[in-house]
């Protein structure tokens, strides 16, 4: 055991509240981020639950949802590309959803996503949830039949299935509900295409995308770049067209820039809180360090020793983090909340965290520059 660490493990007292505070920013860091990713992956759920390798779209398209009438014509130029297998329509665009209006419950419209596809097990654009029960889709195959995400129910008004509300002026009724598919903007509603058509108002035997599978994931992106010389059109991969969903909801609510900002406080409240903690650990040690002076040791190691405190008060803290962010986690994600502690999140915190102690420990080496090996006898 290193001499830093020993002088950490039997000064506790001294050392404790710093490596609470590196502790707090961590958690604050990781359950921040985590929050901020699990609500952005909602927008890109209907990229990222679909099989479909490639997306094509109304050009500039800056978000899956915020998708315009494409051709159908632009099918047939899809389907020339050598890596595209097959392709098919699909219909995504926002609408509004009134229940049915009664004495205790007035008419409220809520503005939904409704999300058209094809409803077979084959389907490109149908949702993982879906496409494991065929028995709900075959359901859904009926006019004028929808499915909601249970947790988006009481949202919208609604009980449960057999419940019917209007949406641009078609009644329509929930005969399925499926799990893991809420959002942070309209609740999604998945139909099949016609039904989808007839709720956004888009003309018979139109598409807002055309999803096309490849031979392999690798091929979409090749197809998306050769289709992206054509002007008229935008091609994206599963991949690019989700980051491109999410990114573009961070940027425009804002909602990156308020988590930054308060993981960015945290992190400088624990820096400050470590930085003076080790500074007065440290200032306190000024004796020990005076007698080592005495004994030939050179000022480097001392300092090499407190940067070595530093570290490890940084690594106890991550250790202290890691169950309480766990437990945040769960309990946000039982209340109805999102997080996703992605390993990148998870990395930074550790790395941002360890950074901020190392940080913290060169600022307190200034409580060892006048260390005289005279001090003792003073």
């Amino acid at each position: 055991m290193t001499y830093a660490l020993t002088t950490i493990w039997y000064e506790k007292s001294r050392f404790l509240p710093a490596v609470l505070a590196v502790s707090f920013s961590a958690v604050l860091i990781a359950v921040q981020s985590g929050i901020l990713i699990g609500l952005l992956s909602t927008i890109s759920i209907p990229v990222d639950k679909a099989e479909a390798d490639l997306w094509v779209g109304y050009p500039g398209v800056r978000s899956v949802d915020l998708g315009r009438p494409i051709p159908e014509r632009w099918a047939a130029r899809v389907e020339a590309q050598p890596e595209v297998i097959r392709t098919e329509p699909a219909v995504i665009g926002f609408s509004l959803w009134t229940r049915v209006a009664s004495r205790d419950a007035p008419a409220t419209p809520e503005v939904i996503t409704v999300v058209g596809t094809r409803l077979n097990s084959g389907s490109l654009g149908a949702v993982e949830y879906l496409r494991d029960r065929p028995e709900l889709m075959a359901k859904l195959i009926e006019p004028n039949t929808v499915a909601l995400d249970e947790s988006d129910l009481g949202r919208l008004g609604m009980r449960g299935i057999g419940d019917q509300a209007e949406v641009a002026g078609h009644r329509i009724k929930i005969v399925a509900i499926v799990r893991g598919y809420r959002s942070i903007g309209g609740p999604y509603v998945f139909c099949s295409l016609d039904t989808a058509r007839k709720l956004v108002r888009d003309p018979p035997g139109g598409a807002t995308y055309h999803l096309a599978k490849c031979r392999t994931p690798e091929d979409a992106a090749i197809v998306a770049e050769r289709l992206g010389g054509y002007r008229q059109m935008s091609a994206f991969t599963k991949t690019q067209l989700s980051y491109r969903s999410r990114l573009y909801w961070m940027t425009t609510t804002k909602a990156g820039i308020a988590v930054g900002f308060t993981a960015i406080l945290g992190l400088l409240v624990g820096s400050v809180v470590t930085s003076q903690t080790l500074y007065a650990a440290t200032a306190a040690s000024r004796r020990e360090f005076a007698t080592m002076r005495a004994m030939g040791i050179p000022r480097r190691r001392l300092q090499l020793n407190v940067v070595e405190q530093s570290l490890w008060v940084g690594v106890f803290g991550v250790l202290a983090a890691v169950p309480v962010t766990l437990f945040l986690a769960w309990l946000l994600e039982a209340i109805g909340s999102t997080v996703e502690m992605h390993p990148l999140v998870i990395g930074s915190t550790i790395l941002i965290t360890l950074v901020m102690a190392l940080g913290s420990g060169l600022a307190a080496l200034r409580s060892v520059q006048g260390v005289d090996p005279a001090h003792n006898i003073r």
